[in-house]
């Protein structure tokens, strides 16, 4: 016997999700259904896939061959699924998009329902990440990338440029008072990054250039947690137009040392793998973000 689509979905789902549970309600199936359905596919290919004990699953080393064309499989069927599709101009199939937390919280969810009701028959899958990840290890059709693209692989679409504000939340400055020059920011407690070394670096302009590395006091990785200590009244913070500009309305957070900003930018880009045409639920996608954002350029992104 021959195994069969289905059963190369439930095994690739296993190894993605880590676990027969956590697959089996991706796939909508019980976990014992799966179980089943992962034996079943070892005893057709009459070999051991998956060393599985209470704690822990393994793959072997036919379990790693298999799971590499398996997967190579299912995505040449999408891709063939897609293209008779798009022949009748009808988007489908699962669209996987990565961002950073803060870009996909406050740019891409409230955009979301009015995506699925122009494209019901896409199927969304959300991803979080602060870091740079490989898009094809984590399965992924689109990420959106925020700052200089060093990957020259990738294929990329500019979505505009975001401004940088200096900022913290009226508490703080009540109690310890707002610098004054960029000089006095020493006397303060400064909210930074853990990872990329790059983004503590604030648009400032000053005697030596128009960039001021900070040391900070308070680091996170992602710009959402230090957005949420800015708003606690923890200390002052540089983040993203597209993130704060709520909070600038409302009077939550307060724009520092503006006479002093070098009005730098952030690009923002969305970057994808494709040698060939591109996947029409991804330039689906690619357009009607493009389109959203946009229409902020003036006051949010800047052209």
């Amino acid at each position: 016997m021959k195994a069969r689509s289905d059963e190369l979905q439930i095994f690739v789902s296993v190894i993605e999700c880590g676990s027969i549970s956590a697959a089996a309600e991706q796939v909508g199936q019980t976990p014992s259904a799966v179980s089943r359905c992962l034996s079943r596919l070892e005893a057709k290919l009459e070999t051991t896939l998956i060393n599985r004990t209470t704690r822990r699953m393994d793959l072997t080393e036919e379990g790693k061959y298999f799971f590499e064309h398996a997967k190579r499989i299912l995505d040449q069927m999408d891709e063939l699924e897609e293209r008779l599709s798009s022949r009748h101009k009808t988007p489908s199939g699962r669209l996987r998009i990565n961002a950073a937390s803060p870009f996909m919280l406050h740019a891409i969810v409230p955009y979301i329902d009015e995506f699925r009701r122009v494209y019901p028959d896409i199927q969304l899958e959300l991803n979080s990440n602060d870091l740079i990840i490989d898009l094809l290890e984590q399965s992924t059709d689109i990420a959106i990338r925020i700052g200089a693209l060093a990957d020259s692989s990738l294929h990329a679409r500019s979505l505009g440029c975001s401004p940088l504000h200096i900022l913290a939340s009226p508490a703080y400055l009540d109690q310890h008072g707002s610098p004054g020059t960029v000089a006095e920011l020493a006397g303060h407690t400064l909210l930074g990054f853990t990872q990329t070394e790059t983004l503590n670096h604030w648009p400032l302009r000053h005697a030596h250039g128009d960039r001021w590395q900070i040391q900070p006091d308070i680091s996170a990785s992602s710009g959402e947690t230090l957005r949420h200590l800015a708003l606690a009244g923890q200390g002052i913070a540089c983040l993203s137009d597209f993130m704060t500009r709520d909070d600038l309305k409302a009077g939550r957070l307060t724009a520092l040392l503006v006479e002093a900003n070098s009005g730098y930018r952030q690009p923002i880009h969305a970057v994808y793998y494709r040698n060939s045409q591109l996947a029409l639920r991804i330039q689906c996608f690619l357009d009607f973000i493009q389109g959203k954002l946009a229409g902020y350029a003036d006051e949010v992104f800047g052209g």
